[in-house]
């Protein structure tokens, strides 16, 4: 199992990845974390990418530890407000 980020250009076009893959592939269900990341079978990957590919879209792996990208956002944003 991975977990990945969608990246759209907008909301818009990230929903169009959900939307295309759920009609692509109705027997794979990408399962949804509170964070906005998705869980999806590593075989999965190379498929998704495509369909996002098509919908001006990015998927990334997301990190194991999802805090730690929390933290690394707060330390940036102080940074780049000084």
């Amino acid at each position: 199992m991975l977990r990945i980020e969608i990246n759209g250009r907008d909301t818009f076009w990230r929903d169009a990845v959900i939307v295309e893959w759920e009609h692509q592939h109705p027997q794979r269900t990408l399962i949804k974390e509170a964070n906005g990341s998705f869980v999806i079978e590593n075989d999965w990957l190379d498929d998704l990418k495509l369909i996002a590919g098509d919908c001006f879209s990015t998927v990334v792996v997301a990190p194991t530890d999802p805090s730690r990208r929390s933290w690394l956002r707060q330390i940036f944003s102080r940074h780049g407000d000084s």
